[in-house]
């Protein structure tokens, strides 16, 4: 009778909107409404009121967004006997309501995303499920490697319930059998090397026969040399802590039918853009909206998904559906979604517990996401969410959702072109005056950014998000095409993991991005001439070219993106805050851990420092591991010493001789999550939409300026200061 009654209230609440939704008004009576709803809206946002107030907020929203779609279907389409204007006015059209589809996905799936789950350690200690870790890896370089298979041997776990095993795909008796000798003889030396690696560590070694089907096909030979009742999955740069484990597996206890707990990805380095706009300090990362917000809304719904590191799997669950699915090149959300389909459950912690690594280039960012979006667009294709069996409808609308994200470049090259087709060519796409345009696309357009804005708050800044779309488009779109007209073209390219840049440069695929701004700063130019030629239609010129000038703003911002700065060091240091003993021969100085990476660290001595103390000059840092009782010393070699007012400031870095030694350095760096944690947290705050905005528009100046001085260097031919350097990467 309750579901009845509720069934009865919707559909009274669905016809009334219906009814508003489709009422005819004047365009006075419009503004007002929609004024009404937006100070409304601002009402609420401002008191931060939360919890049924945010749904009735987005609600009132969601009225504007659908007497928007209503105006814009029935009054604003060209006539179909005009081919000219109908089929570019239709085409901008489509990349509307495929905006206002995912706005409507986004908001079936976190407009009440699911509190933070808190990690739980359930288990008996005597009773805890053997675990096999599984770090595959193709051909990151041994010191990455040992650094991350000495976190994973340290996790605090029992080890004899724990195995690490290296799954190593660069050295496959397939490639030291190739008939290339230099081939064959760089995969016989990395074979030898890691083997020695792994025993030394303490770890197991596999490497398969043949390179077939990529991770997937690596991590299923894995699975069939392996029993641990769980698999934990890390990627080679994916450092764990020591908490990962424990924080994990027990609620695989609670739930019989769980075959994934997955965690968030954190990352100690910059993303390309953060690191050339230089908001990695202050802003949220961009996979902080995902991990964040996102997965928590598909948590809700049952239908968080793997994402191919940083998870803990049940083996049972992956035997019964054959292994990693591998027809897509992104096996991670294809294994979750075969699995969800067979009623298996999976849970989201949002705690980060593992450090990782983004790729140092724009052009390896561009690779990375070009892989997502045509794996995305493999299992759209492949096993197309919406009719997959065994999903509940919750579960379809979550995965179309993660899927269909992936066609956002053809929605955003209409976007940018759309202007265009009225400046260059007077093209009528969009029948509506002045204003018309005031009353129905101004406010629907202000309506959803304040929703997303509602959606994603402190995780995500203002016009952000379009800038990321911006810069994937112009290299995404051919990618999609591809894999849309040939959707098993696509193969396996793994995220390039041994780049830095140590000089400025402009990125090998920069070009494009000046054409474009060339080309609508030329639009600007025809803007201000046909408002001086076409007075009687001003008002419509003015708002394409306010269009056409955003548009340009991007474009700007995005010259800022391609215009790489130089890094003076491979890695990040993170700050920490540990007590140590300098040992300079048999002296002992008390002396405090200030910053670490993988490379080195910085001391602080307080008091009178040795006179020998120089560059070039062997020192030792003693401290206590995490991992165990008493203390442990690492040598490590100086590099600077900076005077301060009660002490000195030195820099060094480490000498990793032995295997212990790395055990030493992850434990340093990996250890403790808790300085990432506050990081994230350090960075989450929600500057508004007004001063977003403008804080925005003032970037993309800003970068606009400094993406022509590259290019003026290059023109120059100041190859000395902008030649990109690859160097091996190592997490901070």
């Amino acid at each position: 009778m309750l579901k009845l009654l509720l069934g009865l209230v919707w559909a009274c609440v669905a016809a009334v909107s219906l009814a508003v939704i489709t009422l005819p008004i004047s365009l006075q009576t419009q503004l007002i409404a929609t004024a009404t709803v937006l100070a409304a809206m601002v009402a609420i946002k401002v008191t931060k009121l939360g919890g049924t107030w945010r749904l009735v907020a987005l609600a009132l929203g969601t009225t504007v967004v659908l007497r928007y779609v209503f105006w814009r279907t029935t009054s604003t389409l060209p006539p179909i006997n005009q081919i000219e204007n109908f089929i570019p006015g239709f085409l901008v059209y489509l990349a509307e309501m495929y905006s206002v589809l995912m706005l409507f996905l986004s908001l079936f799936v976190v407009a009440a995303p699911l509190p933070s789950r808190p990690a739980r350690v359930n288990w008996d200690g005597d009773n805890l499920p053997t675990v096999d870790v599984f770090i595959p890896s193709y051909n990151e370089g041994t010191t990455l490697l040992a650094n991350t298979l000495a976190a994973a041997l340290t996790m605090d776990y029992p080890s004899d319930r724990l195995k690490v095993w290296l799954l190593d795909d660069g050295s496959t008796l397939q490639k030291r059998s190739s008939e290339n000798a230099g081939e064959s003889q760089t995969a016989e030396k990395r074979h030898a090397e890691l083997k020695q690696l792994c025993a030394d560590l303490g770890a197991t070694y596999l490497a398969r026969e043949r390179n077939e089907h990529a991770k997937a096909g690596n991590l299923n030979n894995g699975l069939l040399h392996s029993e641990g009742s769980l698999i934990a999955v890390f990627d080679a740069d994916h450092a764990p802590a020591r908490e990962f484990l424990l924080d994990t597996v027990g609620h695989f206890e609670e739930d019989p039918r769980l075959f994934l707990v997955q965690t968030p990805h954190f990352f100690v380095n910059p993303d390309p853009l953060e690191r050339n706009l230089g908001t990695f300090e202050k802003m949220p990362s961009e996979n902080e909206m995902f991990y964040g917000i996102i997965q928590r809304g598909l948590d809700k719904w049952n239908a968080a998904f793997f994402c191919g590191s940083a998870a803990v799997l049940r083996r049972e669950a992956l035997n019964e559906a054959g292994g990693f699915s591998g027809v897509s090149i992104t096996e991670d959300c294809e294994t979750a979604l075969d699995l969800h389909g067979r009623g298996w459950n999976s849970v989201y912690v949002d705690t980060p517990m593992i450090a990782g690594l983004q790729p140092a280039t724009f052009a390896s960012f561009i690779g990375q996401r070009s892989r997502w979006a045509q794996g995305m667009m493999q299992i759209l294709r492949f096993r197309m969410p919406l009719f997959k069996r065994g999903l509940s409808l919750p579960q379809r609308i979550c995965y179309m959702s993660s899927t269909l994200f992936w066609l956002f470049p053809f929605s955003r090259a209409m976007f940018l072109v759309a202007p265009l087709f009225y400046l260059f060519f007077g093209l009528q796409i969009f029948t509506a005056s002045g204003g018309e345009f005031l009353a129905y696309t101004a406010t629907y357009f202000v309506v959803n950014l304040m929703m997303q804005n509602y959606l994603f708050g402190s995780y995500r800044w203002p016009w952000i998000s379009d800038l990321y779309e911006y810069v994937q488009t112009v290299h995404l779109l051919p990618a999609v095409v591809s894999v849309i007209l040939n959707p098993r073209s696509p193969t396996f390219k793994v995220t390039a993991k041994d780049e830095s840049i140590l000089h400025d440069r402009l990125s090998e695929i920069s070009r494009p991005f000046f054409i474009i701004f060339a080309i609508l700063l030329v639009g600007v130019g025809v803007t201000a001439y046909r408002v001086i030629t076409e007075p009687y239609r001003a008002d419509l010129t003015l708002v394409v070219g306010g269009w056409n000038l955003l548009n340009l703003l991007l474009a700007g911002c995005a010259l800022g993106v391609v215009s790489e700065r130089g890094t003076p060091s491979a890695s990040r240091r993170v700050a920490v805050r540990r007590r140590c003993d300098l040992l300079i021969g048999d002296r002992v100085f008390p002396a405090t851990i200030d910053n670490v990476s993988v490379d080195g660290a910085r001391l602080r001595v307080y008091g009178s420092v040795p006179a020998d103390l120089v560059a070039g000059g062997a020192i030792s840092m003693r401290f206590r591991p995490h991992s165990k009782s008493g203390t442990a010393s690492l040598p490590a070699v100086v590099r600077n010493v900076r005077p301060e007012p009660d002490g000195a400031s030195i820099g060094c870095s480490y000498v990793t001789s032995q295997a212990a030694d790395h055990f030493l350095v992850a434990d340093l760096v990996f250890a403790n999550s808790e300085q990432w944690r506050a990081f994230q947290l350090a960075r989450r705050n929600d500057p508004g939409l007004v001063r977003g905005t403008v804080w925005f528009f003032g970037l993309c100046l800003a970068q606009t300026c400094r993406g022509f001085v590259y290019l003026f260097h290059q023109m120059r031919g100041s190859d000395a200061r902008l030649r990109a350097t690859p160097v091996a990467a190592k997490l901070p």
